[in-house]
């Protein structure tokens, strides 16, 4: 009788980490669901005014490794930001990609970070045609999210 009653001791602490586990998902995805921050890809991509701008980007590739700055381009393309321009940066030795906004308000540079995986924000407003932000990828790129 005694090996029995502590059989059913293990099972209802195993039951009881399942229950858990299982609400702790569901308030994860409620929480991902319905949490009104939450944007879409499409969302990220656009800012502005009811006519919703499109964020035109340009990437920098200063990590000294070919090849990075074009697949960034291409996801953050796949996201519907429109890259206008990949080319080297000025130096290949960044340490640690950043996002730089080229416009008085950062919103659009927060909506690239935010879609990257959190890179730093640096405000350096300027006329610029060219883009509304710059990409500049460092050494510690493999810490972007590149998967969709």
């Amino acid at each position: 009788m005694a090996r029995a009653a502590k059989g059913g001791g293990g099972s209802r602490i195993a039951i009881a980490a399942l229950t858990v586990v299982v609400g702790a998902l569901a308030v994860s995805w409620g929480y991902a669901t319905f949490h009104p921050g939450v944007e879409t890809t499409r969302e990220l991509a656009t800012v502005g005014t009811p006519a919703r701008r499109v964020i035109r980007v340009q990437v920098l590739n200063g990590s000294g490794e070919g090849g990075v700055g074009s697949r960034v381009a291409s996801f953050l393309r796949q996201g519907g930001f429109q890259v206008v321009e990949v080319r080297n940066a000025d130096r290949s030795d960044y340490l640690a990609c950043l996002v730089v906004a080229r416009r008085s308000d950062p919103v659009s540079a927060r909506a690239v970070a935010r879609y990257l995986g959190g890179p730093p924000v640096i405000r350096q407003s300027w006329d610029s045609d060219v883009a509304d932000v710059t990409v500049v990828l460092g050494s510690d790129r493999s810490r972007l999210r590149l998967d969709d």
